[in-house]
């Protein structure tokens, strides 16, 4: 029975898989003029290619890590100690030691859950303030291009993507700050129905 942390990247939802995140496509199939005022971003792409975005992730992942070897360190006797229970005789003896295995299983889950919920919680606060950091560029760069309308450039099916402000966003943000340090935030433990909190 294997319990494991969020996977940090997919879960942090700072690194974007998908390719028009990343860049808008080489070769657009709908082209056309450009629209004066009418400005596109791809927020997904500023986090996950910009300097702040690549640390925030990165710290991310380490702090999922350290989670997930504090759940390891305590799964591996319950694993071993369920091991050497299979085979044993189904007696009031073997009963109590099987369900006394089970609570504590379930304590283990009930942490798992815990920890997953405060590594999504880290990840939503350097988010906030990745965000924060972003928003004057973004209003710089905004104004100097002149743009009366700024869409997100996910949202686009096709066109002229000459008013794309994502790259030098990336830019204008990796001059202002160039990484982010933070610690795990430490949330209140849930009590699950039927168990006290840890």
């Amino acid at each position: 029975m294997k319990m494991t942390i969020l996977a940090a990247s997919a879960a942090l939802g700072l690194v974007s898989t998908s390719a028009a995140a990343q860049a808008p496509a080489a070769s657009q199939p709908l082209g056309g003029p450009v629209i004066p005022g009418i400005c596109l971003l791809s927020r997904e792409a500023v986090f996950a290619n910009g300097a702040i975005g690549k640390a925030a992730t990165a710290r991310l992942q380490e702090l999922a890590r350290t989670a997930q070897a504090e759940i390891d360190v305590e799964r591996s006797p319950l694993e071993a100690e369920a091991k050497a229970l299979q085979g044993q005789p189904d007696n009031a003896q073997g009963k109590s030691r099987r369900d006394a295995l089970a609570a504590r299983w379930q304590a283990l889950q009930v942490k798992v859950q815990h920890n997953n919920r405060e590594i999504e919680a880290t990840r939503a606060k350097a988010m906030e303030r990745i965000a924060a950091e972003t928003q004057p560029v973004v209003a710089q760069v905004y104004g100097q291009k002149k743009c009366g309308l700024v869409l997100d450039r996910g949202t686009v099916l096709g066109g002229n993507f000459a008013n794309d402000l994502t790259a030098e966003v990336v830019r204008g943000v990796d001059a202002r700050i160039k990484t982010i340090t933070f610690e795990r935030e430490r949330l209140p433990m849930q009590s699950q129905p039927g168990t006290a909190p840890g």
